[in-house]
């Protein structure tokens, strides 16, 4: 696991409880690195002295611009969180995509309401492409930034101004508010549809608390995670992914 902050992840202990109910040998560890140490752990790769990597914020554009060749819709969305090596090349893929479409039908989230994905990184880049059929609302901090996302990726969506409320929309957060405990702008959840929280920390997230206490149904970052990591786990190894065994190890 490449990133910034790495501390809080899960994925360790995912990775290594997979590992060992397939019976492969192996171990997966948390870096905290910056972005030239996604390229040097890239370059670990090419040397056949690392077998893979996830990366998570902030580094998914810098893996996409380090990997030799992309997934098409690693391409499509510019963002990597998971690097495989392929006889001394690196290819980028986002399983992030597949997260996004498998997490939301284990909570049960509604398939014909609007989204409004919340945040304009590789996080929201993934939710785009996963939500599209889908009408996609898009909302970030710095306005236009959302829109500039969507329209690289090809992916029709309106914008709506940071923190305004949506009657009726599932909420997608793909910022990393949540994770040290802060809350979603006021009333964004007790107006939706849905929460899907892709944050995530030691405890349950605001959103998440929230959304489950109004009776709405909710995936989590941990079921995010499990879900990508599965996909991710498949691509190093070709075995399928042990997912009781993944989410026992993540709750």
């Amino acid at each position: 696991m490449l990133g910034d902050p790495v501390e809080h992840s899960r994925s360790p202990a995912i990775h290594t409880a997979a590992l060992a109910a397939v019976g492969i040998p192996g171990s997966y560890t948390a870096r905290r690195v910056d972005a030239a140490g996604v390229r040097r752990a890239c370059d670990e790769m090419r040397r056949g002295e690392l077998d893979g990597a996830n990366v998570t914020m902030p580094h998914k554009r810098v893996a996409a611009a380090a990997a030799d060749r992309l997934s098409p819709e690693a391409s499509r969305a510019g963002s990597v969180n998971t690097l495989v090596p392929d006889d001394g090349r690196v290819i980028g893929h986002t399983t992030d995509v597949d997260g996004v479409r498998i997490a939301w039908g284990w909570a049960g989230l509604p398939e014909d309401s609007p989204v409004l994905v919340l945040g304009a990184g590789g996080a929201a880049a993934a939710a785009m492409v996963a939500l599209e059929g889908h009408e996609v609302l898009v909302s970030g901090r710095r306005p236009g930034a959302g829109p500039a996302v969507a329209a690289a990726l090809g992916v029709a969506c309106r914008e709506v101004p940071w923190g305004e409320v949506v009657d009726g929309a599932v909420v997608v957060n793909a910022t990393p508010l949540g994770m040290a405990g802060e809350s979603l702008p006021a009333g964004l959840v007790a107006a939706a549809a849905g929460v899907f929280d892709m944050a995530y920390g030691p405890a349950a997230t605001p959103a998440v608390v929230e959304g489950r206490r109004l009776g709405l149904p909710v995936a989590d970052g941990a079921s995010m995670l499990v879900a990508q990591a599965a996909r991710s786990f498949e691509l190093w190894t070709g075995v399928r992914a042990p997912l009781p065994v993944m989410l026992d190890a993540v709750r």
